[in-house]
């Protein structure tokens, strides 16, 4: 099996807190791997210094055989990750297909005019909003703003996607629907680390679930046994469930 992101001793400090400490774990291309924890876990300072908004203070992290850690974010992305934001950070003066455009414009293949126009619509449309291309960005609905930036990351063509918290805030119906378009990206063979509370999600998508508690990795395992660690118990539900 080939690893398409290796992480080895991954630190990162702030002042005096040490907000991950030394965290160690590799994703195997077409994964769909779980970064899990309690609130103040680490697990999106990860992601940041994954995708460059952060610099490792200690530690490395490579993508395939090249190292990417303390790299800007543009230079990052245009090694193949993409990612998706806790707040989604669409362009609101646009429409849903110029924000798809605008992605593609500044994203790896740099593509413009007629033929940024087309895979703008078929990005939209694996994601279910083509119907929608020429509203503004502004008018949507909340999970059709988060389909809208999932359709800005994958217009990427990424290797690695990251989703921090995307299915945060759905109705059980928009869950429902957003767990599907997730596992139709996993049926692609989409390489994905995310950072999720929702457990019926990490059941129904995670090959392997990663888990930190205090800045540190607990667990690394199959989902079902990750889960039902003592340790990630704990850390959920504190001493007296473990």
């Amino acid at each position: 099996m080939s690893e398409l992101l290796t992480i080895t001793g991954l630190t990162k400090r702030f002042g005096g807190l040490t907000a991950v400490n030394a965290v160690s774990f590799s994703i195997v291309r077409g994964e769909v791997i779980g970064l899990l924890g309690p609130n103040g876990s680490g697990k999106t300072t990860v992601l940041n210094m994954i995708s460059g908004h952060l610099s490792p203070t200690g530690g490395t992290i490579a993508l395939g055989e090249e190292t990417i850690s303390g790299l800007a974010p543009n230079r990052i992305a245009l090694k193949g990750v993409a990612r998706t934001f806790q707040l989604v950070r669409g362009l609101p003066s646009l429409t849903v297909r110029e924000n798809v455009v605008a992605s593609l414009a500044f994203g790896r293949r740099k593509l413009w005019g007629e033929e940024a126009d087309r895979e703008a619509l078929r990005r939209l449309e694996e994601v279910g909003l083509a119907g929608r291309a020429e509203h503004s960005a502004q008018d949507l609905t909340y999970i059709d703003q988060k389909r809208m930036e999932l359709a800005r990351a994958l217009a990427a063509d990424p290797e690695l996607l990251l989703l921090d918290e995307w299915l945060a805030g759905l109705n059980p119906t928009e869950l429902r629907t957003g767990i599907d378009l997730i596992l139709s990206l996993k049926e692609r063979g989409i390489t994905i680390l995310l950072v999720e509370h929702v457990m019926d999600a990490i059941r129904a998508v995670c090959n392997r679930c990663v888990v930190m508690n205090a800045g540190r990795k607990i667990a690394d395992a199959p989902t079902a046994q990750a889960l039902a660690d003592p340790h990630v118990v704990t850390a959920y539900l504190g001493d007296a469930h473990a």
